[in-house]
């Protein structure tokens, strides 16, 4: 929130028009000094009075400009941010996102499969902001993109930079999920928990999902699996990532739901079919709901001055303003 600690400073705006009055009713002009020449016989005297006046009127805006900047900057404009501070912790979230190919179906409303999956953990996480959250790539194998953090915007960078086919074709649950949970078990937050966002059935890997199911129960590590996608014949857009050929088409989509909701089943896990956008936000919503935490927090304002940028934006037109003068116009200022 922008506000002003001198707000009276602005005031002195009402000069400007007032100084206008004055000299339109003759009251305060202009000095001027009358300069006869007389017949030298030389060249007839010529001036551009279009340029002249067009010059001119530049200049009174920038003077103009000039003296509003010194008002806003008298008036001390400051940005108020105010920022929790967290003194407990709340809960560690690890994603589990598949991004074989077919998670570049476009399904979900407007939107392809991976790119409904981001909006959406990003809509929990701004939501959700005492929560440690950490990002797992899934496909052909598994790699841990970040850890759980608190730094949002090193999350938010790491999600909008995750893309399918990075990791090849195929699906290796099992591997995901062992590795969401060897970087969860020793987290000393209150709650953890793994979500898994998937289209598919475990193809690869060398970890069965039920072991790492299994694991998680054992680690009192919570397991919310997503199944995003509808079934049937669906738009495919794709861009290797590798050799950057573009592949467009159509997708027979019958991926196995029964298979992740048996999963979850195993280990006392939540398994969510999200076939729509409102479908994946409620599903998110959820596990918000289910994973928060209460937490101690105090409120730290960090104050922003922003009169010096003001104070440099009018030296400039005040700089401006005699360049041309001086130089265009041949005034004696």
């Amino acid at each position: 929130m922008v506000e002003f600690e001198n707000p009276g400073a602005f005031i002195l705006l009402l000069l400007i028009p007032i100084l206008y009055i004055l000299r339109h009713i003759k009251i305060l002009s202009r000095i001027t000094f009358a300069l006869n020449m007389s017949d030298w016989h030389g060249n007839n005297f010529y001036w551009d009075g279009r340029v002249r006046k067009f010059f001119s009127a530049i200049v009174k805006i920038l003077l103009i400009v000039f003296y509003v900047c010194l008002v806003i900057a008298w008036a001390s404009p400051v940005y108020h941010k105010q920022q929790k501070v967290y003194s407990s912790r709340g809960a560690s979230i690890v994603f589990v996102v598949d991004v074989s190919p077919s998670m570049a179906a476009r399904d979900i409303g407007d939107l392809h499969r991976i790119e409904a999956a981001k909006n959406a953990i990003r809509t929990l996480a701004e939501k959700n902001d005492g929560c440690e959250l950490g990002l797992v790539e899934m496909a052909e194998t598994a790699c841990l993109i970040i850890p759980p953090t608190m730094d949002r915007k090193i999350f938010f960078d790491r999600l909008e930079a995750m893309n399918t086919g990075e990791l090849g074709d195929g699906t290796a649950i099992g591997n995901g999920l062992s590795l969401a949970i060897y970087h969860l078990e020793n987290s000393l937050s209150e709650k953890k928990a793994v979500v898994l966002v998937t289209d598919g059935e475990n193809n690869a890997g060398t970890v069965h999902p039920n072991t790492a199911a299994q694991l998680a129960k054992s680690k009192g590590i919570s397991l919310y699996i997503l199944g995003i996608g509808t079934k049937g014949v669906v738009p495919l857009d794709y861009v290797d990532p590798k050799s950057g050929r573009a592949y467009s088409g159509y997708l027979e989509s019958n991926f196995d739901t029964a298979f992740l909701a048996k999963l979850a089943a195993e280990c006392d896990g939540k398994f969510f079919e999200t076939g729509s956008l409102v479908s994946l936000s409620q599903a998110l919503s959820t596990i918000g709901k289910n994973e928060s935490v209460m937490q101690s927090y105090h409120i730290k304002n960090n104050d922003i001055y922003y009169y010096q940028y003001f104070l440099l934006a009018a030296a400039f037109l005040a700089g401006l303003a005699w360049i041309i003068k001086r130089i265009l116009l041949k005034e004696v200022l």
